[in-house]
């Protein structure tokens, strides 16, 4: 017992052991997913490969000393814009977006490592005790830092990226202490362009809607104007996001509203994980008896749609469990950040419960059909080595604060 409580003081075991089984639960669905594919057989073998060197790097990081973090928050942001610039000239293109780039035959997405300097930087940032996030210059240049890596982004175009940046800026700002009417200004622009997406009448619903809430804050004059201003800017910004995203993300968008418009193209994947995700039933079809995930209806499912492969072969059952481990995940982050010995402890945890949350979120709706196909793995278990190592650095960091817990730093 005496072992046990001293090791628990020392690391959460909770969180070490969810995401062990979460690994696990990667490795199989991967292999599952990969049988009947002679071409990505060999990915199973990277994934092992990249788990290993995301293991080391954990715990790398988990002795380093606890200042590092605050010492790397400015450098690491810095690093991150100098890799987003790059990538859009030298970077390859991939299903339509230049967000990859190659060193020799390892090749690695930036903006995956990116999260990792917007999280620090923006928690630095955050905890400087001259800064009022409700002051609206404060609020201004602590919005900024969060959108122009986002723009970079929008840039290649990566839109689903994007999004979980916005998620990841957006919650770690509120987190800080952000009052209702600060709210209103960085959520309305993003209302704003949503409503856009379903036409005009929306649009103007939305603005009309804006404008009652700003008499409801009781602003002044020029705060007001400058808010409604913004937010009319953002409809008109979304007609020029039409012009930087492709086609096929335009599809996108269209086949969330309705799947069914274009079934044979951008719809496709989102109704062949429907079918795979409810052919399974309770107890699933069994391992590498699934009809949709091995006769290879949906096309490079162990990334993406690594979820109805589990839903196909292991069930409800199967499906519920890998819910009920990313929650105990995610309440156990939750938990650190009341533990946390300072704000930047806190606030780090917030932004990278967050960068997880809103990936399980949109990975999920995308296999259920209930959010747009925007590209986004699932954490520990979808194939990719630059998610796998980015997240395990940010376990790794979670582990950190939670050892030196007890010192303010």
């Amino acid at each position: 017992m005496k072992i046990g409580a001293k090791l628990q003081d020392k690391i959460d075991l909770v969180i070490i052991l969810s995401v062990i089984a979460l690994l696990i639960i990667g490795i199989v669905s991967i292999y599952s997913a990969t049988y009947n594919h002679p071409t990505a057989k060999g990915n199973l073998n990277k994934q092992v490969f990249f788990m290993m060197i995301s293991s080391l790097i954990l715990f790398a990081v988990y002795f380093l000393p606890a200042r590092t973090f605050r010492l790397l928050a400015l450098p690491s942001y810095i690093f991150s814009l100098l890799i987003l610039v790059v990538v859009l000239f030298f970077g390859n293109t991939v299903y339509g977006a230049k967000s990859l780039m190659s060193i020799g035959s390892i090749g690695f997405q930036p903006s995956e490592f990116a999260k990792i300097g917007l999280i620090l930087f923006l928690s630095y940032w955050l905890t400087d005790a001259k800064r009022d996030i409700n002051n609206l210059k404060d609020l201004f240049y602590t919005v900024l830092i969060g959108i122009i890596p986002i723009l970079l982004i929008l840039l290649e175009p990566d839109m689903g990226t994007a999004i979980v940046f916005a998620g990841i800026s957006l919650a770690m700002i509120f987190w800080s202490g952000l009052n209702l009417f600060g709210l209103f200004v960085v959520l309305s622009p993003g209302i704003i362009l949503f409503a856009s997406l379903f036409g005009t009448i929306p649009f103007m619903v939305a603005l009309f809607l804006i404008l009652i809430v700003l008499f409801y804050f009781k602003q002044n004059l020029f705060v007001s104007g400058s808010v409604f201003v913004v937010n009319l800017t953002a409809g008109f910004i979304f007609d020029l996001l039409l012009n930087i995203l492709k086609p096929h993300q335009i599809k996108r968008l269209q086949s969330f509203v309705d799947p069914t418009a274009d079934p044979l193209g951008a719809g496709y994947n989102a109704l062949q994980a429907k079918v795979a995700m409810g052919s399974g039933g309770l107890l699933g079809k069994g391992f590498l008896e699934g009809n949709q995930t091995q006769l290879r209806f949906i096309p490079e499912q162990w990334t993406d749609f690594i979820y109805c492969v589990i839903g196909e072969e292991f069930g409800f059952l199967g499906s519920i469990i890998v819910l009920a481990i990313f929650l105990t995940l995610f309440l156990r982050l939750l938990n650190l950040t009341s533990v946390a010995g300072d704000k930047f402890g806190k606030l780090t945890i917030v932004g990278i419960l967050t960068l997880f949350f809103i990936h399980f979120t949109l990975n999920i709706g995308m296999n259920l059909g209930i959010t747009p196909v925007i590209g986004l793995p699932l954490p520990f278990i979808s194939y990719g080595g630059s998610s796998l190592i980015t997240n395990m650095f940010l376990i790794g960091v979670v582990l950190n604060i939670y050892k030196n817990r007890k010192h303010h730093v």
